[in-house]
């Protein structure tokens, strides 16, 4: 995520940070190269010259330059800027209505129908019973792509085959009133460019169902255009909010920072995946600490909430006081520590962590934790609880049903009894300190 803009804008400030004291012309010097940086990100011209502005005047102040860590006051405007040039602060969803209606537009490929799926999941955990609606009649198998999502998170879906989209907006209000559904979000069609043809239907739309939310889905890798983009929808349907897809990808970061400063209009929402989960609220701030390589713990602790079962949690706990930690166990705290996503991603949420991940990139390899995982699900039950028992020819058959070799398997019984150790004497330091032991969610595992 903003991988090359965020390493030169790092490389730009730490300079800074270790001075001791900071002249007006080192500020200057800085602000050039940022500006260079910004825009080679493709940040639109005019927010670059506003964003470049008003940290220069900031950071000639004399509570900077006279400060005792200028540098690091330098880094903290740089990154309040940051944060107020991508809207400040979280902009929330509007669901209010009877039902609630949120429609998401934009151009065809930007990922709408994906989003629509990936909303409705979002709300579903929440407490919300959403309706999906196929709205779009043009683009051939868009209604099955929506069905099979829906399937796929036990979330209904509204259609009427290929009938006027504004009656099918119209008639899923409806259906979801009369089926207890209190949000309705509508998958409209795009086209490849914005036309006439396209805004008058979605402004019909709009007229028929009077959403609470019209939200564009636009591709951040498009970087500049996806803020062109952004401009002329809002100018046609007045959009309350954008969703970024794709910001997990090759993306510079142009269009996260741009498109507030240049249509008004909030982020609310960034893809960062392809599974269904892979939607975060956007927190202006926490992405400019991304950015700055400052790392998003929040977000972390977050996702570990939300996908770690606390009452397993202490569980696994006691087992490790007691020495019951089995391979058994290893293996659902991998499969729980993957339910979080990539490894990479998490571990560039970690302060500090941004600049030596390339080169930790070949200790990260998930092909070596897909070997593990294969590794201990060729062993039975008995096995995965007691490894002693573990002989040659147990491990010769191991190797065989794991696609390894035998030498692999026993490098993970080393690694895994090593682990169990620091893991006990992690947890008799916090009984001898008097403190509650360290739950496991506290462990790389």
């Amino acid at each position: 995520m903003f991988e090359g803009l965020s390493d030169k804008l790092q490389d730009i400030l730490k300079k800074l940070k270790g001075k001791g004291k900071v002249t007006e012309e080192d500020v200057n010097t800085a602000m050039r190269e940022v500006r260079l940086a910004l825009l080679e990100a493709d940040v639109n011209f005019k927010v670059v010259k506003e964003f470049i502005s008003r940290v220069r005047s900031r950071a000639v102040g004399q509570e900077v330059l006279q400060s005792l860590t200028p540098g690091q006051q330098v880094i903290k405007i740089v990154h309040d800027e940051m944060t107020e040039l991508m809207g400040g602060s979280e902009s929330k969803l509007n669901i209010s209505g009877n039902p609630a209606v949120i429609v998401a537009v934009g151009l065809q490929g930007a990922g709408k129908t994906t989003l629509v799926a990936k909303l409705a999941r979002k709300l579903a955990k929440q407490g919300k019973s959403p309706l999906m609606v196929a709205c779009d009649v043009y683009r051939p198998a868009a209604i099955k792509q929506l069905q099979v999502l829906g399937e796929q998170t036990d979330i209904p879906v509204f259609s009427m085959g290929q009938e006027n989209p504004v009656d099918i907006a119209k008639a899923s209000l409806e259906h979801a009133r009369n089926r207890n559904r209190d949000v309705v979000i509508l998958d409209t069609a795009g086209r490849l460019h914005i036309n006439e043809e396209l805004m008058e239907e979605l402004k019909q739309i709009k007229a028929a169902v009077d959403p609470s939310e019209v939200l564009l889905v636009v591709d951040a890798m498009t970087g500049q255009d996806a803020v062109n983009v952004a401009e002329a929808f809002n100018k046609e349907l007045g959009v309350t909010g954008i969703v970024l897809t794709k910001l997990d990808g090759d993306t510079r970061g142009g269009a996260a920072l741009s498109v507030k400063a240049v249509t008004g209009c909030p982020i609310k929402f960034v893809g960062v995946g392809e599974k269904i989960d892979a939607l975060e609220i956007f927190f202006p701030d926490r992405m400019a600490s991304r950015i700055l390589g400052m790392g998003d713990i929040l977000s972390l602790v977050e996702k570990a909430q939300s996908s770690i079962d606390r009452q397993k949690a202490r569980e696994m706990e006691r087992k490790i006081r007691q020495q019951e930690f089995t391979l058994e166990d290893f293996l659902e705290q991998m499969q729980q520590l993957k339910s979080l996503g990539p490894l990479e991603d998490l571990l560039g949420m970690i302060p500090g962590m941004g600049k030596h991940l390339k080169t930790m990139k070949g200790e990260l390899d998930e092909k070596e934790l897909r070997r593990v995982e294969a590794v201990i699900q060729s062993m039975t039950v008995e096995e995965r609880r007691n490894p002693s028992i573990l002989n040659g020819s147990r491990k010769k058959r191991i190797a065989r049903g794991s696609g390894t070799r035998v030498q692999e398997v026993n490098r993970l019984l080393k690694q895994f009894e090593e682990s169990r150790k620091l893991m006990k004497q992690f947890a008799d330091l916090g009984n001898k300190k008097g403190k509650r032991g360290l739950p496991l969610t506290k462990f790389p595992f």
